[in-house]
């Protein structure tokens, strides 16, 4: 049985509205977390920091409780190189984020997991944002392959790396599933080095 991922063409979820720019790694999961031995568990700590000292936090609003899709500012994921971030948001039970630009980094560590990061402009991001807040109900449908966004009278097109997109539409977005299922070319390159055979 292939462990190969499925395309993922389209997210249909709630969304959770998360203002604010340059929210870093670190304010997403706190260092303190990321000495876990796995990613179980990391849910409990997303914006572990921020919701103690904000009551009143997204994730804490029991309006977006079970949302799919968070919707954010600038440059969200910047800091330092943590997959626990995405991580930890996926377990949370996100599964794409729209915002208006993303560290490359985050984006490509949430890809790795299958979390599309769509890339809109400042002024859909905000309608949308103000939409859900108004409206915590409101279904967003995000299409990978065109990139169109709709949430009631929001409709606007965001943008994925074409190499991301492909990815998803393809299900060819998680490497370590995709060396997986060609195991058996990775043994025989393998066999061929001879530095993995002892240097006969």
């Amino acid at each position: 049985m292939s462990d190969q991922p499925s395309p993922i063409t389209h997210v249909s979820a709630r969304g959770l509205p998360l203002r604010g720019n340059d929210i870093d790694t670190d304010r997403i999961m706190p260092a303190r977390f990321l000495r876990a031995v796995s990613f179980e568990g990391l849910e409990r700590h997303v914006f572990e920091d921020d919701r103690a000292a904000d009551p009143r936090h997204p994730f804490d609003d029991g309006r977006y409780a079970g949302s799919g899709i968070l919707v954010v500012n600038a440059n969200f994921g910047c800091g330092s190189s943590r997959e626990h971030a995405p991580q930890g948001l996926a377990r949370f039970g996100l599964r794409a984020v729209i915002g208006e630009s993303f560290s490359e980094i985050f984006q490509g560590n949430a890809a790795m997991i299958g979390m599309p990061c769509f890339v809109a402009a400042h002024a859909d991001v905000d309608r949308l944002q103000s939409l859900v807040e108004r409206a915590p109900d409101t279904i967003i449908e995000a299409d990978v392959q065109s990139g169109t966004i709709e949430a009631g009278p929001v409709r606007f097109t965001a943008t994925l790396s074409p190499a991301l997109r492909d990815g998803f539409v393809s299900g060819q977005w998680n490497p370590t599933a995709m060396l997986l299922e060609h195991f058996d070319e990775v043994r025989a390159v393998a066999a061929r080095l001879p530095y993995l055979r002892g240097f006969e």
